[in-house]
């Protein structure tokens, strides 16, 4: 790993190197394997992220619906509607497997800057009463991002979770295997850490991928932007348009998001973060755009494509936050 900025290889003896805490010295971690192009990881699996150069271990994982603009022709919209709108019909989802990963906590202050780990935050249900929990290290992972690697350590990954969620037993492969408890909070948990639906659309070589969660009360929606291409760039402006099943549009206009306006280049072409937004309604959309610089002064918008915000059936709480909408980001 050079810098956790590109995952490299060796490949006459297929070692992974990643930088010490220092950053000074390189350390052999793991020998990697022939990444999958059929068929699925399985639990206890140990990974390069191919983009963040984190190193994770794959908890179980998620047959979501992929909507992607880029390879579905879709109806072009008419000059006067906002980018994105009105188009979720037209493309046709198929079916993509994501994994629920652990993050070496060791990864985490490298990436920081670049992909928004501190935390996945959603809803649980405990003696009755509903509150929000966040997770550090947790993430979701598309199946192309995933660079397969084995290990003789038999705790390879510093996570506070890996073993209460995972156990070593050498005569399995993956020689990681899932504990009881494992299956008991994925099955507590399913309803607001389910990933159903991802969203793709690329305008002038910046892709947008969107996943929305429902978790009960509100929605979190986590959101990736890639520069495909050569040129750097730097996200300025943020511009939601957000529509209620009571019949409201809301616009949210605001620099940068979460608090960063990320620089997409070569070195690190990807950034990563997650935010939520509450309605007055069981269900909405929203998309929008985002505008991005360029080294000499120009700007450009990228889409944002639009996505649907539904409530779960028998998940409903008994009502929704009162007020206007909110949206961080």
């Amino acid at each position: 790993m050079d810098n956790f900025g590109r995952a490299s290889h060796d490949i006459s003896q297929c070692l992974i190197t990643c930088s010490s805490p220092n950053g000074k010295v390189l350390e052999t971690v793991g020998v990697f394997e022939a990444p999958k192009h059929q068929g699925k990881y399985e639990t206890g699996q140990l990974f390069l992220h191919s983009v963040f150069g984190y190193r994770g271990i794959v908890l179980f994982p998620w047959h979501a619906r992929l909507y992607d603009r880029d390879v579905s022709p879709a109806t072009e919209s008419k000059p006067t509607e906002p980018p994105g709108a009105h188009r979720s019909k037209e493309v046709k989802g198929k079916t993509h497997t994501y994994y629920q990963v652990l993050i070496d906590t060791r990864d985490c202050p490298h990436i920081s800057q670049r992909s928004q780990t501190e935390a996945v935050t959603f809803l649980a249900n405990h003696d009755d009463s509903r509150a929000l929990y966040a997770i550090p290290g947790l993430d979701y992972v598309s199946h192309e991002d995933i660079l397969p690697y084995n290990s003789t350590d038999q705790v390879p990954i510093q996570h506070e979770l890996f073993e209460r969620f995972l156990k070593f037993n050498a005569s399995k492969v993956p020689p990681f295997i899932p504990r009881d408890t494992l299956q008991a909070w994925q099955e507590k948990n399913h309803p607001w850490l389910e990933l159903s639906d991802v969203h793709r659309e690329t305008t002038e070589n910046i892709r947008v991928t969107v996943i929305p969660f429902y978790m009960g009360m509100r929605w979190r929606y986590c959101i990736r932007l890639e520069n495909m291409g050569e040129e750097v760039v730097q996200l300025r402006e943020r511009h939601w348009r957000i529509f209620s099943l009571s019949g409201t549009l809301e616009t949210v206009r605001g620099r940068g998001v979460v608090g960063r306006e990320p620089v997409l280049s070569e070195e690190q072409p990807a950034f990563q973060y997650s935010s939520h937004v509450s309605l007055q309604a069981p269900s909405g959309h929203m998309w929008g755009s985002y505008r991005l610089e360029r080294p000499n002064g120009t700007f450009f918008d990228v889409r944002i494509p639009p996505f649907s915000l539904e409530s779960k059936k028998d998940d409903t709480p008994n009502g929704f936050l009162p007020g206007p909408f909110t949206s961080l980001a």
